[in-house]
């Protein structure tokens, strides 16, 4: 692919002298809201950036990365559908892109792809924000997707009381649950599969949780992922109800309202895994000049 292709999206390094440059890939990426956030951090945190959008065909992630980087690109967030092609493409996995098994974060250091996971720790610390107590909780997952894979380990380490990761079918849900095991056991919290018919159950279910957490795509054709049946025995009043969908209030949010729970979107998941992201690139030191929560703001305004 020739750097011409780059120069579609606004991304081709060479049309920025003097500055770094930095891009979000997926496809579609028109939408992305990831450029306004960084452009954010960038003007809080003084740095001489600018972050672009890259939208590859379905089958040219690897190629359209690779005359990024080649261009003199310093950094790619990844989204939708590139995630476990952009794990692929890095040399070096941290530990939590490895646990995820997926990728949203690529930089290049010394030659060598660096590829890392930022989505968990952006969901803890939008939950946590938001006064959500994850320590010694009753959490429930809804998918086995990429979306929950990386939000699984960052979860564990908050040392829930239990875990529950429920799916459709518990096959993919009972992989998760072995692939997770250990970090589980090392905090001591209760790690379980269960189907979605199996939370229709309250002899299988027999306790409401703290935090619900839809990592499906449900919200965005305005469908849930659980019955009404699932709804009068997971949540009380004083349950969260969490989707990662955001921009809307999605039918999952609905349910959980109507039980009288508090919710939220994934809009601070957005922003607080984005500024995991910025962080990496630019360095750690910056965490306290950037004020992500302002970001978030503006963005709900």
């Amino acid at each position: 692919m020739s750097s011409a292709h780059l120069t579609n999206l606004d991304t081709d390094p060479s049309l920025f002298p003097g500055l770094e440059v930095y891009a979000v890939a997926g496809n579609p990426i028109s939408h992305s809201k990831s450029p306004l956030i960084h452009q954010r951090f960038a003007e809080q945190a003084s740095q001489r950036m600018h972050y672009g959008r890259l939208q590859p065909d379905l089958d040219s992630f690897v190629q359209s990365a690779k005359a990024f980087f080649a261009a003199g690109g310093k950094g790619i967030n990844v989204t939708v559908p590139f995630k476990l092609e952009a794990q692929n493409f890095a040399d070096v996995l941290t530990p939590r892109a490895q646990l995820a098994g997926a990728v949203n974060t690529l930089w290049m250091t010394e030659g060598k792809i660096f590829g890392d996971n930022t989505d968990g720790a952006g969901l803890v610390r939008d939950l946590l924000a938001q006064g959500i107590a994850l320590h010694s909780a009753r959490i429930l997952l809804i998918g086995v997707g990429g979306a929950a894979r990386g939000v699984i380990g960052p979860l564990l380490e908050q040392a829930p009381k239990f875990l529950v990761i429920a799916n459709r079918s518990s096959t993919k849900a009972d992989e998760l649950v072995r692939l997770f095991a250990g970090l589980a056991a090392s905090k001591e919290v209760a790690l379980e599969s269960r189907s979605l018919v199996d939370l229709e159950d309250t002899e299988k279910t027999q306790y409401p949780f703290d935090v619900v957490i839809n990592a499906t795509a449900a919200g965005l054709i305005d469908e849930s992922p659980i019955s009404l049946k699932v709804v009068a025995n997971i949540f009380v009043p004083s349950s969260f109800a969490y989707d990662m969908v955001y921009g809307k209030s999605t039918a999952f949010m609905q349910q959980a309202l109507q039980r009288g729970a508090r919710v939220s979107d994934g809009l601070g998941m957005l922003v607080e895994q984005a500024a995991d992201a910025f962080l990496l690139w630019r360095g750690a030191q910056l965490a306290t000049i950037i004020n992500p929560r302002a970001v978030l703001a503006e963005l709900r305004s």
